[in-house]
């Protein structure tokens, strides 16, 4: 990097934090992309490939492409229909009243089941985000509508497990799913999302670790709400606000799965709090808030 400008070693540093984007780099009016997210977008958004480097041997060229920031919304919205992440990096000083470096970082980062802009949503279904977890016991689905706030808690067990957690895929039809190591694994799930349903796939890594999931909800909610939960089973899972940038990003997701195997578990809901029917060793919940940051009100 010795011979890169201090922006280019900026643009290097903040797109290693972000190497599953494509990063919008905002440079005056316009936002910028460099190297391979310059030649992806100019492939998907029909833009022209220049460089700044015309000087140099073709090589070592860094190819670059970019859109007017006023117009974003639009070139945004066919990245997204097309199952791609963007992170928008913008300048945050003015860059007149700067001494050196304009200083950037992230202020978001769009995904197809977090995008919440009218430009990137079709107003005739909903657009949903989707934890999933899969073993060789249990299977379990959450659904969160960013714009909504509409959650659906679904679990199972038991031999039937896969084909109803294919059911529960099927009618909410989710825009982009993150998966338990357990279900990336599972090869024909995968083809499922990508194919069938045209979702956009995440691995969840440590998103599904019980322990540290059961810390989130009680920091988040509270410890009588927890307490309410269903949770005898050990294998209880709970997805719970996550976010690539938790802290800095415009949104979060707040979705928990607590697959219940037993019929204990589903009375582990307070009487009043419980209706529904049971489709053998199943528990849904649908959760209906009025902020995706504050825990349901009612469950159904």
């Amino acid at each position: 990097m010795a011979d890169l400008t201090p922006m280019m070693r900026q643009y290097l540093e903040i797109k290693e934090q972000n190497k599953d984007s494509i990063l919008f780099f905002r440079l005056g009016d316009f936002y910028e992309m460099f190297n391979e997210d310059a030649q992806l977008a100019s492939r998907e958004l029909d833009l022209t490939l220049t460089t700044r480097d015309r000087g140099k041997a073709a090589e070592d060229q860094t190819p670059m492409c970019g859109i007017p920031y006023h117009s974003s919304d639009a070139y945004i919205a066919r990245l997204i229909a097309k199952g791609y992440k963007v992170a928008i990096c913008e300048q945050t000083e003015d860059p007149a009243l700067a001494k050196g470096l304009v200083k950037r970082d992230i202020i978001r980062v769009i995904t197809p089941g977090t995008v919440i802009d009218s430009a990137c949503l079709d107003d005739r279904r909903g657009n949903f985000l989707c934890g999933i977890f899969l073993d060789g016991q249990n299977a379990g689905a959450a659904f969160c509508d960013m714009t909504t706030g509409h959650t659906h808690v679904t679990a199972f067990s038991g031999d039937e497990r896969a084909e109803h957690l294919y059911n529960e895929l099927s009618r909410f039809s989710p825009a982009e799913a993150v998966l338990s190591a357990g279900a990336y694994d599972n090869g024909e799930l995968v083809e499922y999302l990508c194919d069938k349903l045209s979702c956009a796939v995440e691995r969840g890594e440590n998103r599904f670790e019980l322990k540290a999931c059961e810390k989130a909800i009680r920091a988040q909610f509270g410890e009588e709400r927890f307490a309410s939960l269903p949770r005898n089973n050990p294998a209880l899972i709970a997805m719970v606000m996550w976010s690539p940038r938790a802290n800095r990003c415009s949104w979060a997701a707040t979705t928990a799965i607590w697959p219940c195997a037993t019929p204990a578990g589903k009375n582990a809901l307070p009487k009043k709090q419980r209706r529904g029917q049971s489709r053998g060793n199943c528990i849904q919940i649908v959760i209906f808030t009025k902020r995706s940051r504050h825990f349901c009100t009612s469950f159904a």
